[in-house]
């Protein structure tokens, strides 16, 4: 089959021909149709982040989508014909990337079907940045009924799920996303908007909050800038970010709590932890096909673009979703 893959960590990524895996017992093999691409995919193939063994060549990307296509003996939970879509960060690393035609997993691992009238490509895009979006809302910046809540980066992935279930949970929320997302970010239901290009995004929030904010989500920015927006937050506030940029203990005198979120946390957890899981992503989807909140952006590329759209200096301010089609 073709994948995505690289044969050490750091080496620039390629299309090539690699085996088709093979489903043993409990295992269901998933034609893939379409695959996401996140941020962290080139942390994982650049060595920067390793959170597990990696097998080489490894086949890149966590999150897909596509059709059941056998099941092993033993399985029970899906059948061959089921739409599914996951987040496959499995060990060994590489093994069950999804940059590929063809993906072996678990019938236990984070997967669930694709809801009646949602695409799969539309599925695809879901996963880690929709579970990511949802428990952040849920779990960790605490109620939000009334408070005001800066998301810097509300134009991304996971920005784009946060913003739409925050103001669903009742936020006042302010986006820092380009002009050209305003619009979008107005559908969501956003209070306010404000461009970094056109003005630094402490000055224009302390300007039309002098009391300053109470929740900040930060999916973008470093240690600095990081720390300049967190001193926005008034006492008894939560600033959270995404980078692990956060000092926890510079913020305590202020009175504000600071997190540094991850989904996967395998390092700081002692080996294992991981918040995905089938129950959030079914839930995500069901928001998605219902209504409730939108998908985001998407913009579709082949297999063989892949490698260049993930070597690219710097997708971060990238709207959306980049999804590829297989």
């Amino acid at each position: 089959m073709r994948a995505v893959v690289v044969n050490k960590y750091g080496e620039a990524p390629v299309v090539a021909k690699v085996p088709t895996p093979q489903r043993g017992p409990g295992q269901v093999l998933i034609k893939l149709t379409a695959a996401g691409m996140n941020p962290m995919d080139r942390t994982l193939a650049s060595g920067d982040w390793r959170p597990m063994r990696a097998t080489f060549p490894m086949v890149l990307g966590a999150d897909g989508a596509g059709v059941i296509d056998t099941v092993g003996d033993g399985t029970a939970r899906f059948s061959a014909g089921d739409h599914v879509f996951g987040q496959l960060l499995i060990a060994p690393l590489g093994s069950a990337g999804t940059y590929a035609e063809y993906v072996a997993v678990t019938e236990d691992a984070p997967l669930a079907w694709v809801p009646d009238g949602l695409g799969l490509v539309v599925a695809a895009a879901l996963p880690t940045a929709g579970m990511t979006g949802l428990y952040l809302v849920e779990h960790v910046l605490g109620p939000l009924t009334g408070r005001i809540l800066l998301i810097v980066g509300a134009g991304g992935g996971i920005g784009s799920f946060a913003t739409q279930l925050a103001v669903n949970a009742g936020a006042h929320v302010i986006a820092n996303v380009l002009e050209s997302a305003a619009d979008r970010m107005r559908e969501y239901g956003v209070a306010e908007t404000v461009d970094h290009t056109l003005t630094p995004v402490a000055d224009a929030v302390r300007k039309a909050h002098p009391d300053g904010i109470d929740v900040l989500l930060d999916l973008a920015s470093d240690r600095d800038a990081f720390a300049k927006l967190a001193a926005l937050v008034r006492p008894g506030g939560k600033a959270v970010t995404t980078k692990f940029v956060a000092d926890t203990g510079a913020l305590k005198p202020a009175g504000v709590t600071g997190v540094n979120f991850a989904l996967h946390d395998f390092e700081r957890s002692g080996g294992g932890l991981s918040l995905a899981s089938s129950e959030l992503l079914d839930r995500v989807a069901q928001a998605v096909s219902t209504g409730r909140i939108m998908a985001p952006p998407i913009t579709r590329i082949s297999l063989e673009d892949a490698p260049a759209v993930l070597s690219a200096a710097d997708r971060e301010g990238t709207e959306g979703k980049t999804v590829i089609t297989l």
